[in-house]
């Protein structure tokens, strides 16, 4: 185990965009889901290199980015944050909607004719394909609105992290983050802890682990066993700056996101 390369994690794109800092090459694209955004959507979608709306999240910008302004124009916000791509099977986008983007220019592509795959899959599928993609080996996907309402669409958005294991995706919230750790990687999570954290957790779904060791939790595991039905460490608690994790098997980390210290006015473009 000591020798797997190690992954690097951090929530940086919580942070007010700063090209200076920018030292890591990382890039980051944005998939917004239908459901309520994220407080903090405006400020990812400045971070994105490549917007995408997954069906009727095209709706969630259109109604939801305007109250994040109040005291600006609805319609110049709507024309701010126009997504490049819409895509998915295109039965929960407003006929309104689509015309207005369609209008401004974003792409769109319907895929009504394959059920097999979520609105989430079709539009990773598209970011891996893209020139993004093949420009910098250190793409990062956000998806905000893939955690919370129906149970089943969230099984479904977890399952896509276990589809692809090599893309780096990060589930949000409003209220935390899920990103996968695979196995084949010691990992190093590096936490903003003025907006992320204390609570959190790692999650054997899929497969059992035999033996997962971790520092820099408050209840750390040391080669312990973890499986539904036993042992999983949720309600967990960040007590450094550093988490680090090895484990047998993949894990799911989630992190609670903090309601201070995201506010509109850092991200205002």
């Amino acid at each position: 185990m000591s020798a797997m390369d190690v992954m690097l994690h951090s929530s940086s794109f919580l942070l007010p965009l700063n090209p200076v800092d920018d030292t890591t090459g990382t890039r980051y694209a944005l998939i917004v889901l239908n459901q309520s955004l994220p407080r903090f959507t405006p400020l990812l979608w400045e971070h994105a290199k490549l917007r995408l709306c997954a069906d009727g999240g095209a709706n969630r910008i259109y109604d939801e980015l305007p109250l994040f302004f109040p005291h600006e124009d609805a319609l110049a916000i709507r024309n701010r944050y126009k997504p490049d791509v819409i895509k998915g099977d295109m039965d929960s986008i407003r006929r309104d909607v689509l015309d207005f983007y369609v209008n401004l220019g974003t792409k769109v592509i319907d895929e009504s004719q394959d059920q097999d795959t979520t609105d989430l899959d079709k539009c990773i599928l598209y970011i891996r394909d893209s020139t993004l993609n093949q420009e910098t080996s250190r793409l990062h996907i956000l998806a905000t609105g893939a955690l919370g309402g129906r149970f089943d669409h969230e099984a479904g958005n977890l399952n896509v992290l276990y589809r692809y294991p090599d893309t780096r995706i990060v589930l949000l919230s409003d209220d935390c983050l899920i990103q996968l750790l695979p196995k084949s990687h010691r990992h190093e999570i590096h936490i903003q802890s003025s907006l992320e954290g204390p609570h959190c957790g790692l999650i054997p779904i899929g497969t059992p682990s035999a033996k997962t060791t971790t520092s820099g939790l408050k209840w750390d595991l040391t080669n312990t066993e973890m499986r539904f039905g036993g042992l999983i460490s949720t309600s967990n608690l960040v007590k450094e700056e550093k988490i680090t994790v090895e484990s047998d098997s993949d894990l799911l980390w989630t992190i609670s996101i903090k309601k201070t210290g995201l506010s509109i006015e850092d991200h205002t473009p």
